[in-house]
């Protein structure tokens, strides 16, 4: 029992600060945001969170736009290359901002874009502290200084947690821990000064071990980071844990990457963001060790990294050529989980040993940049994919090399950006672009892109319609049109080819997917917009015969309409309706998911409640849907079967320095008998989770 409650006697030690601005600016629905910027269902809800988090960073710490750069407002995805321009040159002619009103001065700014950006952004001098005070003294005083804990339980009993059966003489497997989630954070930054920052976090069904011979050491995972920025010619040295991102994402993409959204022009150029620290309690997608950018020149920047990981990894025993045998692994494993004994044994099996640099050159009006990357991948043992038709181009072996070389050029109203880069397979990929404004009212983007089946790039997300950057061609057209104030249209198209087969795909194949968006922002207070969007893609298709398949076209419809109403200063209403259809050479198939939430403010409490409604007819029409959490978390569940979802999040300010949450959600299934399956099975229809926050500012 006390082994229980630890973590919650913990939750009473650690907490998160209050932003200092945070009352001055503009609520925001970050939640609605990354709807936007991923409007595709994903399978991995990784990809929202690298995005949420880096959104709340920002919400957090709202960039000083008198103290900026074009790559900074970049990463935002809200304002075109042509709208940054335009508010760099109105800062440079007419003097620092003295309000952030006096963007409604900027040329193209639109009252929906300055609406979106005023969450995110800030007009104040630079700190004194950065020029008065060693760099001690200012993390010491620094006011954005805080704590935080986390607790996550469900409170059904799953079948990992139950007595093992047995099956002959063996004992089935069993979860190693208890159903505890626990996360603990520290973080200490001031924008283009430091940041440090070090996080720990057990998953539900890990164990806590301390184990210092076997590399255990309490929680499961724990990351770290030191960063300081401006430093006479190093503009950026990074120690611990980092990511990386140059160009066009090819390469090197950590966070802030995604796809094609109902945001259909921002999204799809990429900035120079360099060396970032890394906070996320994501496992995988980060860099660990040493980084450094050095201004060889006023416009001329060097940036070299190295990085040693371990990683997780199946590992078994593969006979080469002539028969010998070597160990080997089959693929990288992502999940971060390490709750059974297996998982246990895949843990930190692999080293991955990463380094690398990047040359960068920026014109003095920064009108154009180019570089060069240079990156090369050493793994302790080989890559052996399993023997698969579809894995005949994929990457074996031990090392890999990449050479990039990436552009951006800008001229008045239009952009043109890309990037190439080859791998040691000899495979090459290459993505380029051009954004324009054609007027204040019309905005259009085409992208190409052409990802070799044997190009290998560990750590790119450039655009794409794959979820790595291999065995594609294809070419994006977006548009964006504000035929009045109050209204925004936006749409896209993309056309793709897969020259090689892929998992699931037995053939070469083709696809298509189209967006169209409808908004309409009549006061400050309201929105609503109406969306569609279609994709066609080739999967295969099972004959009588099973040892035989075709591929056959797969359509899936998605429809959604969203409204957000405040009617009083103290209550939001958000409604939302969904629908999505899916078809693969049978009668179409559809799902349904109909909620309402309530948002009440009441000083220093805030409420969040949600009531929905879902029924699909099978798991390829589920519904997936954003959900309010406490602050620092995202969730997206997916729904699937028949039932009702209802989750109340309660937010109170229990001094200037302490603040909690808490969020309690119960998904009740129809005609079920058990939920989810394998050692996340529940018996019974009913799943419920409870999960509790403090923050507190030092």
């Amino acid at each position: 029992m006390g082994r229980r409650l630890f973590p919650l006697l913990l939750l009473c030690v650690f907490a998160f600060p209050v932003c200092g601005q945070e009352h001055q600016r503009p609520a925001v629905n970050l939640e609605l945001l990354v709807q936007e910027l991923l409007s595709q269902q994903e399978e991995d809800n990784q990809v929202y969170e690298d995005i949420y988090e880096s959104l709340l960073l920002y919400y957090q710490n709202p960039i000083n736009l008198n103290n900026t750069n074009a790559e900074e407002l970049t990463t935002l995805f809200i304002l075109t290359p042509t709208q940054i321009t335009n508010l760099l040159k109105h800062i440079r002619e007419n003097g620092k901002l003295l309000s952030i009103y006096e963007l409604q001065a900027v040329p193209d700014l639109d009252l929906i874009t300055i609406q979106k950006l005023l969450p995110f952004v800030t007009v104040q001098e630079p700190s004194l502290l950065t020029t008065r005070q060693d760099l001690w003294q200012r993390i010491r005083e620094n006011k954005n200084h805080y704590l935080l804990a986390r607790y996550d339980r469900t409170w059904q009993q799953r079948k990992g947690y139950t007595a093992p059966d047995t099956i002959g003489n063996r004992l089935t497997t069993r979860y190693t821990g208890s159903p505890d989630k626990v996360l603990w954070r520290y973080r200490n930054s001031h924008a283009h000064d430091f940041s440090l920052g070090f996080t720990a976090e057990k998953d539900a069904g890990e164990a806590w071990r301390w184990h210092p011979a076997r590399h255990q050491y309490g929680a499961d995972f724990y990351s770290a980071h030191f960063q300081v920025y401006n430093k006479g010619k190093f503009k950026a040295l990074a120690l611990g844990d980092y990511q990386l991102q140059f160009g066009q994402g090819l390469l090197l993409s950590s966070g802030f990457s995604v796809g094609k959204g109902s945001e259909t022009i921002t999204t799809l150029r990429r900035s120079n963001v360099g060396i970032r620290p890394y906070s996320s309690v994501l496992e995988s997608g980060f860099f660990r060790g040493a980084a450094a950018t050095y201004a060889i020149r006023q416009n001329l920047d060097l940036t070299g990294f190295f990085s040693v990981k371990m990683m997780d990894g199946a590992a078994a025993l593969i006979a080469d050529s002539i028969g010998e045998t070597n160990l080997a692994f089959g693929g990288v494993q992502t999940s971060g989980f390490h709750r059974t004994p297996t998982e246990l044994a895949n843990k930190n099996r692999l080293t991955s040993t990463v380094y690398g640099s990047n040359l960068t050159y920026k014109s003095p009006d920064r009108s154009f940049t180019t570089g060069v990357t240079i990156l090369n991948t050493h793994y302790s043992m080989p890559l052996q994919r399993r023997p698969a038709s579809y894995n005949s181009f994929e990457f074996t072996g031990r090392q890999n090399f990449n050479l990039g070389f990436n552009y951006s050029y800008s001229w008045h109203n239009l952009n043109i950006f890309g990037e190439s880069a080859r791998s040691a397979s000899g495979g090459m990929g290459t993505i380029n672009g051009f954004m324009a404004s054609l007027s204040k009212q019309v905005d259009v983007a085409v992208v190409y892109r052409n990802y070799q089946k044997d190009f290998h790039s560990f750590y790119g997300n450039a655009f794409g319609e794959n979820t790595r950057n291999i065995n594609e061609q294809g070419w994006y057209t977006g548009l964006k049109i504000k035929p009045a104030t109050k209204w925004e249209i936006t749409a896209y198209f993309d056309q793709f080819r897969f020259p090689w087969l892929r998992y699931r795909v037995d053939a070469p194949s083709r696809g298509s997917e189209y967006l169209v968006r409808a908004l309409f922002k009549p006061a400050k207070t309201t929105s609503l917009y109406a969306q569609f969007r279609q994709e066609t893609k080739g999967l295969n298709l099972d004959a009588e015969n099973r040892q035989l398949r075709y591929v056959a076209p797969a359509t899936r419809r998605n429809y959604l309409f969203y409204l957000d109403f405040s009617p009083l200063p103290t209550l939001v209403l958000r409604s939302r309706v969904q629908m999505s259809q899916y078809q693969h050479s049978q009668p179409p198939k559809t799902g349904y998911y109909i909620s309402q939430e309530g948002i009440f403010n009441y000083g220093k409490a805030v409420i969040s409640a949600r009531y929905a409604l879902f029924d699909t007819d099978d798991y390829e029409t589920r519904q997936y849907a954003t959900e309010r959490d406490v602050l620092s978390a995202f969730s997206v569940p997916a729904f699937f079967g028949t039932g009702t979802r209802v989750y109340v999040v309660g937010q109170y300010n229990i001094s200037a320095r302490l603040d909690a949450w808490l969020k309690i959600a119960s998904t009740h299934y129809r005609h079920q008998e058990t939920i989810g399956s394998g050692l996340e099975e529940i018996a019974g229809p009913v799943r419920s989770d409870i999960r509790c926050q403090l923050r507190y500012r030092i």
